[in-house]
């Protein structure tokens, strides 16, 4: 049963990788899979002897001597734990999502639009990937994808010019989402799982990420693409630098109430999930606030029927990307699956036997998150390793997982994102930007090992 259980897993392994060809969702395979996985589990309970209990991150001894109820019961309680914890993820991200949303509902994010003024190609790299290191660590790496390339597209007419920044402000978004606990999904997903925590994570991996996205952009500040200043520049009007009166209000509020969360953690000691939630709360009683003033009051009718039209909470929660949210549950329920079984565990056992370097496993993991979706392979990571608390092999498998994407444009958000967005072919970005971001992952890497071994004598 185990066999058609891996089968299964892989089958639709292979449909989220391939996702574009076969034009179908992501979601749907994931989804698939994990009911699949979790109902031949089901079936085949008896005759399983091995069984992971992920509280104790061990093996249950004499679990094929348990009988036919217990086993029943024991799964129950693993499902109900795994779907815990896919739960703290998953309304992590929707809080960071709403708040996103909200944002831009307001247009906050034009604020930025006033910090670029000059038609330097040099200059214009440097703002944009400095612009998209920082934001990525505070609104997540896609998100701040999208808000940039947005404003590219707004300053810069030629198409292949775009083109070079977007793959840079992808590599620069990865290397800035890789070091904040709220910057990107795996590394989320670390912090959640209680295997980083905020203060050692950015101590190990700020450096690193930020190599990792200043050697690209200096190479690249070299090339042609990037020499000269442009030409045929679309001037931007002022109220397309600051179309609404609280635009930089809610901007600051809201990146202002996300940076709270891991504060709140630290000082409450609850999961990231309940700070996300008054973070959330604090933000749409503004928006609510601010929206309200826009409206008059004439009949009550009227005014209940604006209220339901314009309340920017409504808006924002429409506007959710709630397949991604449904990716990652079957994602992460179906790697549970493999994790309960105890075939993750044995797997990890083989790897380490086969390749005693743990540092090279990891960065064939980053290598890996660049054909397919990283996810995944962090939830995998998470069953396969069970090093404690900040143990430096999280750190780098943070850093691999988020950065190693940049290689393929197929291999992070970030890149499918701006892939959509610039209609960039995936044959153009392997023969442009690739290296550029091999040479940001390696010099990252060989950063964190140095970072590591000043920190450890």
């Amino acid at each position: 049963m185990e066999v058609f259980i891996i089968i299964v897993f892989v089958l639709g392994y292979l449909a989220i990788t391939i996702e574009h060809s076969l034009k179908i969702d992501k979601l749907i395979p994931a989804v698939a899979m994990m009911a699949v996985c979790w109902a031949l589990i089901a079936f085949g309970i008896d005759d399983f002897t091995t069984w992971f209990d992920s509280g104790k991150h061990a093996l249950i001894d004499a679990f094929g001597s348990f009988n036919h109820d217990e086993k029943l019961h024991l799964m129950e309680e693993t499902l109900l734990h795994h779907l815990g914890k896919t739960a703290e993820i998953l309304f992590f991200l929707l809080g960071a999502m709403t708040i996103v949303e909200i944002i831009d509902h307001f247009d906050g994010f034009s604020t930025f639009k006033r910090y670029i003024k000059t038609k330097s190609k040099t200059r214009l790299l440097w703002i944009f990937s400095t612009l998209a290191f920082i934001l990525s660590s505070i609104i997540d790496n896609l998100t701040a994808t999208i808000v940039l390339i947005t404003i590219l597209q707004k300053i810069i007419n030629d198409k292949e010019t775009r083109m070079w920044f977007a793959g840079l402000i992808i590599i620069a978004a990865n290397a800035g989402g890789a070091w904040s606990p709220i910057g990107d999904v795996t590394t989320t997903m670390l912090w959640i799982g209680n295997k980083v925590s905020t203060d050692m994570l950015i101590t190990y991996l700020v450096g690193p990420s930020l190599l990792c996205m200043a050697i690209p952009t200096l190479i690249a500040s070299f090339m042609k693409p990037f020499k000269g200043d442009l030409e045929n520049e679309i001037e931007l009007k002022d109220e397309e630098i600051h179309d609404t009166t609280y635009s930089s209000t809610m901007l600051y509020l809201g990146l202002g109430m996300i940076l709270f969360v891991p504060v709140f953690k630290t000082i409450t000691h609850l999961p990231p999930y309940v700070g996300m939630m008054l973070s959330l709360g604090v933000v749409c009683t503004f928006a609510e606030v601010f929206s309200t003033k826009k409206f008059k009051l004439t009949t009550l009718d009227d005014h209940s029927d604006d209220m339901g039209h314009h309340s920017p909470v409504h808006k924002s929660l429409s506007k959710i990307e709630m397949p991604s949210v449904l990716f990652f549950f079957g994602i992460l329920m179906a790697v549970a699956a493999l994790e309960s079984l105890g075939i993750l565990f044995n797997f990890a056992e083989d790897l380490n036997t086969a390749i005693p370097n743990s540092d090279i496993v990891v960065m064939l993991l980053g290598v890996g998150s660049a054909v397919i979706d990283n996810v995944p392979l962090v939830a995998a990571s998470l069953g396969m390793f069970q090093n404690g608390l900040n143990d430096p092999i999280w750190h780098f498998i943070a850093f691999s997982a988020g950065t190693g994407g940049s290689m393929l444009i197929i291999g992070s958000a970030a890149g499918v994102v701006a892939m959509g967005m610039e209609k960039i072919s995936f044959f153009w970005y392997f023969k442009k930007i690739s290296w550029l971001a091999l040479l940001g992952f390696v010099a990252g890497s060989v950063a964190f090992m140095t970072v590591r071994m000043l920190l450890h004598g």
